[in-house]
């Protein structure tokens, strides 16, 4: 009874964690989207610890921002096996090379961009949907984000793998290294944009999973008084209780 207690109690606590995370979510896709100029220079100024625990951890996530560029079309990539109102398709990938005005081409200026969704051929499963990309520069808008859920694969070390445009996760370090781009350590999912590419970006909230850790101090709690329940009865209640005797024959 104490453990499922304290496994509730503790349920709480994360609870209560989740909360005051969920609060600064919303304070931060609340202010007004950060220029390229101000977003580059806030992610530099990290500090070295933070810059270390990982792009979950960072202060920027789920930022909105505000960003200019060249879109890199040819290491476009498409995770599959993406689902958006309960259609498979495939997260469309495409890094975006920042203008020069606002990152010199000397230092890390390209960051992958979530564009949208778009479902897939089941006729033919390794064509590739016809994305209408335009050329030039082109403004986005969208929200700092760390990178897309990962699902399980298979091992990927072969290098047919990774050459693939399909692909069923992506690692920015990775895909980096294998094209040589200069990633940030962050992606952004792009909320606002060309409405021709047809791509869909109804993108789920952004859900710290608050209500998942209340659901689980309800079950401790109630097993915890089940287990009340049954040691008030059985140790205390049923003792004045006598089997009735039988009559003689």
């Amino acid at each position: 009874m104490a453990v499922t207690a304290s496994l509730g109690r503790w349920q709480l606590s994360r609870a209560a964690q989740k909360e005051a995370l969920q609060q600064a979510m919303d304070q931060r896709m609340a202010e007004p989207p950060l220029g390229a100029a101000q977003f580059l220079v806030q992610l530099r100024d990290l500090p070295a610890d933070v810059q270390r625990a990982g792009p979950e951890n960072d202060p920027l996530l789920h930022r909105q921002v505000k960003l200019t560029g060249h879109w890199i079309v040819d290491k476009t990539v498409y995770l599959d096996n993406r689902q958006m109102h309960g259609r498979q398709g495939f997260f469309v990938m495409t890094p975006l090379r920042l203008s020069d005005a606002v990152a010199p081409p000397q230092q890390s200026s390209v960051v992958m961009v979530q564009r949208g969704w778009v479902p897939r051929n089941f006729e033919d499963r390794a064509r590739l949907p016809e994305i209408r990309t335009p050329e030039g520069e082109v403004q986005i808008l969208g929200r700092v984000a760390a990178r897309p859920a990962r699902l399980y694969e298979f091992d990927t070390s072969g290098n047919s793998a990774r050459a693939s445009a399909i692909r069923q996760n992506l690692d920015l370090v990775t895909f980096g290294a294998e094209t040589g781009l200069p990633l940030l350590p962050l992606s952004v999912v792009q909320t606002a944009g060309d409405a021709n590419d047809g791509l869909l970006r109804d993108w789920p909230a952004v859900d710290s999973g608050v209500d998942k850790h209340y659901g689980y101090a309800f079950q401790w709690f109630g097993l915890c008084a089940l287990v009340a329940i049954l040691y008030v009865w059985f140790q205390l209640i049923r003792r004045f209780f006598r089997p009735r005797s039988q009559p003689s024959a």
